[in-house]
């Protein structure tokens, strides 16, 4: 069952012009409106991103639907669309909901670090993990994601060490996955990649990209038909056929993805120094 929009709190920066709201389960969520300035795919391409980066294990965000009743809205103005010079209320309904992974009452959440701290990262190696998926799901926009401290245990597949505290990225923002609304599956070298190319330093070959290339050539078809399950009808509008068949290409097209780094690999901005 979808969480209740409970306390709204600010808009938050973007194309798709989010906001940050509490809910009924007492997280606070980045919340994107059916009625999305980018197009309402942009919700079902969040919904399958979250499906698809949980099985690689990938730290990504809890996603929830979260419901914003008529009252609620009415109570909160500030929450609209604004497209060029008109400003479009919220319609009542469920939404797309990304949860913050700490209380950002309490705790800071960075999207930047510098390069002294970046390298303390404790799953640096998941933006290697994360390009795979990218470079699959034909992302267009650059990889964003969030830095906090944690535990590391709390977000590392596997980790069953001591309680450690640490800086921790999580991987967010997947509307323009698939093309973005567009739901077309195009190669673009460059597109996926973050911004500091010091996290690629331990690229040597494709070995370096394991365990997420094997898991994504070895990707199980059930994972796919769940997310497609997933996805809300009120958020498709009579694209499930469209989403069927999109992720039909996508199967299909995992076998391609080492030939897709291959194709990063030797773009013009050298993006892995150590790739021999």
């Amino acid at each position: 069952m979808p969480v209740e929009a409970l306390r709204w709190i600010r808009k938050m920066r973007g194309g798709s012009q989010a906001h940050l709201m509490v809910a009924s389960d007492g997280h606070h969520y980045v919340v994107k409106f059916k009625q999305n300035a980018q197009h309402r795919r942009v919700l079902v391409n969040e919904m399958v991103a979250a499906c698809l980066l949980n099985y690689l294990e990938i730290p990504t965000a809890a996603v929830e639907i979260v419901s914003c009743s008529e009252s609620f809205l009415q109570a909160n103005p500030e929450i609209a669309i604004t497209l060029g010079s008109r400003r479009e209320p919220v319609l009542p309904g469920w939404h797309f909901g990304s949860r913050l992974p700490v209380n950002p009452d309490r705790f800071a959440i960075y999207d930047y670090l510098p390069d002294a701290l970046l390298r303390q990262v404790a799953n640096l190696r998941d933006f290697i993990g994360v390009l795979v998926f990218d470079k699959w799901v034909s992302n267009l926009d650059s990889r964003q994601c969030v830095l906090f401290r944690a535990q590391i245990r709390d977000w590392m597949a596997g980790d069953h060490g001591p309680k450690k505290t640490a800086f921790v990225a999580m991987m967010i923002d997947h509307g323009y996955i698939f093309g973005g609304p567009a739901w077309k599956l195009e190669d673009a070298p460059l597109a996926g990649l973050y911004g500091r190319p010091l996290v690629y330093e331990t690229i040597e070959g494709l070995e370096s990209f394991e365990p997420w290339l094997t898991r994504v050539l070895e990707f199980p078809a059930e994972i796919l038909d769940h997310a497609f399950r997933k996805v809300p009808e009120c958020w498709l509008n009579g694209d499930r056929e469209e989403l069927e068949r999109l992720l039909e290409q996508l199967y299909r097209r995992r076998k391609r993805v080492p030939h897709l780094l291959e194709d990063c690999r030797i773009a013009c901005a050298k993006p892995f120094p150590n790739w021999r």
